[in-house]
């Protein structure tokens, strides 16, 4: 650990965001053990997953970009404003995707249903990698609330919510036809982008602070839509709703603990 402390934040980002695109793999790599996974078993990985990633945008984004913001004298709109420019963002990027995958929709072959499946997830990665990024190139400035605890806990957090995803390429992908090897390896390749934009992410924050507390807040309204949006939705199509959310609220206490004790 104390290694890692030492290392350049940029390269810390990317170390961290190796670590979650590993387990985009580990999710992929289901493909050879099993045809499907069941779904309650699916739903419950979401719904931990969406617990994990409100506690971290409180605790890991939103709480230091308030500290810093205040800290910079820089007006507490611009959190508002970059809280909901981030959900609003991939807001747009769903109407593009939905228009997109609906214009193709018309032939529904197996390469046009494959390449939709890989660019929906590869596009959902690249506001987390961002997300990780911002949160380890703030840790230069030594501002109260940006721990490295704090963005080892995020990197984790959605470390864990990638485990599916990856599991959600590769298994369809086998079902369309493609063998065990290539749904593998696109299934895994859906994570590589968040390396690439963890490193631009960090570089952003390093090169202008004062566009940190914007970035951390924006990044907090992406990961609370892709929440909204996505994964407790998915969760909750399931016949036990109650027991996913109790899943979704030991999320939330398992990333509490970590920035906590870890803080």
């Amino acid at each position: 650990m104390e290694f890692f402390s030492n290392l350049n934040p940029i390269l810390q980002a990317f170390i961290a965001t190796c670590f979650t695109w590993s387990i985009t793999m580990l999710g992929a790599a289901i493909v050879f053990f099993f045809k499907e996974v069941k779904k309650g078993i699916m739903d419950a990985l979401l719904g931990f997953s969406a617990g994990v990633m409100i506690a971290a945008s409180f605790w890991s984004l939103l709480n230091p970009s308030i500290e810093m913001a205040n800290k910079l004298k820089i007006n507490i709109w611009v959190i508002f404003l970059g809280f909901f420019a981030g959900g609003l963002l991939l807001f747009i990027g769903d109407k593009i995707y939905t228009h997109f995958s609906k214009a193709k929709r018309v032939k529904n072959d197996r390469a046009k249903r494959c390449a939709m499946l890989i660019f929906s997830i590869t596009l959902h990665n690249i506001p987390e990698g961002l997300v990780i990024g911002v949160a380890f190139g703030s840790l230069a400035y030594g501002f109260e609330g940006a721990t490295l605890a704090s963005a080892i806990a995020l990197a984790i957090g959605i470390g864990l919510q990638n485990f599916p995803e990856g599991t959600a390429v590769s298994l369809p992908l086998r079902r369309e036809g493609l063998s065990r090897t290539k749904a593998f390896v696109y299934g895994e390749l859906s994570g590589i982008v968040e390396p690439i934009s963890a490193i631009i992410g960090a570089i952003l924050v390093l090169k202008v602070q004062t566009i940190l507390p914007f970035l951390l807040a924006f990044a907090a309204g992406a990961m609370i839509y892709v929440v909204v949006e996505e994964l407790i939705p998915e969760s909750q199509s399931n016949k036990r709703k109650d027991l996913m959310a109790i899943f979704t609220l030991i999320g939330f206490l398992v990333m509490m603990i970590l920035d906590v004790l870890l803080g």
